[in-house]
């Protein structure tokens, strides 16, 4: 029963191109070739825009990067410059992607646990966020850092960077639910936080 539902399923999805293959003169002249040639530029181009993909979060870095090193601050520390910067990027986060929704679907009478869930998610947001610009402030304002922790540094930064890409492959690759791709962010995001403390507390002791 299952091998036969498997088979009508397929018969539905690639049937109906088939069938206009052989009712349109495209088979009277022989378009295959063209039409394979045709799917392999599609196989192509889903492969770029699944690298591009991959690669999204990296334009945070180049936002961060602007943002710690472009920008004018008053005379602040680079302790307090990081976390000023993290925390506006994740409030402007926050502010487009979750307030509409908030505004239209949490002042429903039926009790939901998907804005809950899209609150602890921000709040995971947040602290990834302050967490890459701390470890940018050190990639790009730190110069006497030790040379042993800048490999371990770039490779947070990079984890981090990669943290959107990360989620969407465990909610769509994996089939992962909401609640346990929250609990991931949120376990990460404790972790990272660890590990960006640790490293920028190293790097502000001075060298022996």
């Amino acid at each position: 029963m299952t091998l036969f539902h498997f088979f009508n399923c397929a018969a539905l999805t690639f049937g109906p191109h088939a069938v206009y293959y052989t009712a349109t003169p495209l088979s009277e002249y022989d378009t295959v070739g063209t039409c394979v040639k045709a799917a392999l530029v599609y196989l192509g181009t889903t492969l770029i825009k699944e690298l591009l993909k991959a690669f999204i979060g990296f334009l945070d870095v180049a936002g961060l990067y602007f943002a710690l090193t472009q920008l004018t601050h008053r005379n602040i520390s680079q302790n307090h410059k990081f976390q000023a910067i993290g925390l506006g990027w994740a409030f402007a986060d926050s502010l487009l992607h979750r307030l509409a929704p908030l505004w239209v679907g949490a002042k429903g009478l039926e009790f939901t646990w998907d804005y809950l869930l899209q609150g602890l998610e921000a709040n995971a947001n947040l602290v990834l966020t302050v967490s890459l610009a701390a470890l940018g402030s050190l990639m790009w304002l730190r110069k006497n850092k030790p040379k042993t922790l800048v490999p371990i540094i770039y490779a947070s930064a990079g984890i981090l960077a990669s943290m959107p890409s990360i989620t969407s492959y465990l909610r769509r690759g994996l089939g992962w639910d909401f609640e346990s791709v929250v609990g991931f962010k949120l376990f990460s995001s404790l972790l990272m936080a660890f590990i960006s403390w640790q490293l920028f507390s190293a790097c502000q002791k001075p060298s022996q």
